[in-house]
């Protein structure tokens, strides 16, 4: 037979219905699709855990009881590269704050009786940026949390004044009660120089995390200043501690799911090709080519197959740019390995039952059918 004329049959065979090309069609679509799509929902799950993990500082750990070198601490920013990498600051308890007054309001207006002092810390530049999440912060000025900004009615670029003088509101940072170290909920950051004495604590936030925090930590101590009694905790205590992003992904209930396509694959395309054995085998006995007659298999099954499969990973990919958190493209990686599991075990499964079929079966499918 003609190239066109397998073809032109091939396609005659789909629009007649003579292949139940649209059953096949949803078969193929459906376990691709819902497959794939639990492991997209698994992956996403994980991701939300690393992204609760990330905004909760439940991987920065300190290291306390000694003496730090503000100078070395910060430099442990170099180990990475920003967000992705590590941010690393010291930081010690500073001179209790009273401010005058509030935008709006007279100082003669405003309370300023001792219990009304706010804490401070003096941090190192390095400090300003983990807070922040951003390795281009300002340190210029002090730093307020949420809610004192709030409470003083205080913006980036306002004027604080207080007892010591008025200096100036360079950022406002988010600190919930989440579980984490709740010092810098109410109070005043104040960047210093990282050379500027000693600090009590540093503060070290690395994702991904690769188990040398504490090592790196414990460099940072001041020699012969009480450093042996120093050691390393979690700034978010609320959070498992041995927390592995790594292989919560590689042992995953799902990473399965492609060889389950696989198995649906091969049983979908044995079944399109065996409901049809007896007509085979008659185009065999009528003088069609084996050759002919695979490729006509082949083009039937690529395409109610390709085009299943290509609506599964659209449909897919839909679902990952909407609900992904962080990174879509490794969820959609992720979750089309099913389709196209269930693709290449149509297409290989169907070649090879119509392998099998021979012309000398004719009699025995036709006492059968």
């Amino acid at each position: 037979m003609r190239l066109g004329s397998v073809l032109s049959e091939a396609l005659r065979n789909i629009g007649s219905g003579v292949s139940r090309a649209f059953a096949m069609f949803l078969a193929v679509l459906l376990s691709g699709t819902l497959l794939g799509g639990y492991e997209a929902m698994t992956v996403i799950d994980l991701e939300s855990q690393a992204v609760q993990r990330i905004n909760a500082y439940a991987d920065v750990n300190a290291i306390v009881g000694g003496t730090v070198d503000g100078t070395a601490c910060d430099r442990l920013s170099d180990a990475g590269d920003g967000m992705t990498g590590t941010l690393a600051g010291a930081m010690r308890a500073g001179k209790q704050v009273v401010p005058l007054a509030t935008p709006g309001k007279d100082i003669s207006s405003y309370d300023v009786t001792p219990g009304k002092d706010i804490s401070s810390y003096d941090v190192t530049p390095g400090m300003i940026r983990l807070i922040a999440g951003n390795a281009k912060a300002d340190v210029s000025g002090v730093w307020v949390p949420r809610d004192v900004a709030k409470d003083f009615g205080l913006a980036v670029g306002s004027a604080l004044q207080t007892r010591e003088g008025t200096t100036r509101v360079a950022g406002v940072f988010d600190w919930p009660n989440d579980g984490r170290d709740t010092r810098f909920a109410y109070a005043f950051i104040v960047p210093v120089s990282a050379s500027a004495s000693t600090f009590d604590e540093c503060w070290v936030k690395q994702w991904p995390v690769d188990g040398q925090t504490e090592n790196l930590l414990y460099a940072t101590l001041v020699a012969g200043s009480g450093s042996s009694n120093a050691g390393v905790t979690q700034v978010n205590k609320g959070f498992d501690a041995h927390y592995d992003a790594r292989a919560s992904y590689v042992n995953r209930s799902t990473r399965w799911m492609p060889w389950v396509g696989l198995a649906i694959g091969v049983l979908v395309g044995v079944f399109g090709v065996r409901r049809r054995r007896l007509e085979y085998a008659g185009a065999l006995h009528s003088g069609q080519s084996k050759g002919a007659q695979l490729l006509g298999i082949g083009v039937e099954t690529g395409v109610w197959a390709g085009l299943a499969t290509f609506a599964s990973c659209a449909l897919l990919l839909a679902y990952a740019v909407r609900m992904s958190r962080s990174d879509w493209a490794a969820v959609l990686a992720a979750a089309v390995r099913t389709p196209l599991a269930v693709f290449a075990g149509v297409m290989v499964a169907s070649l090879f039952a119509g392998l099998l079929i021979r012309e000398s079966q004719l009699f025995r499918f036709f006492k059968k059918r």
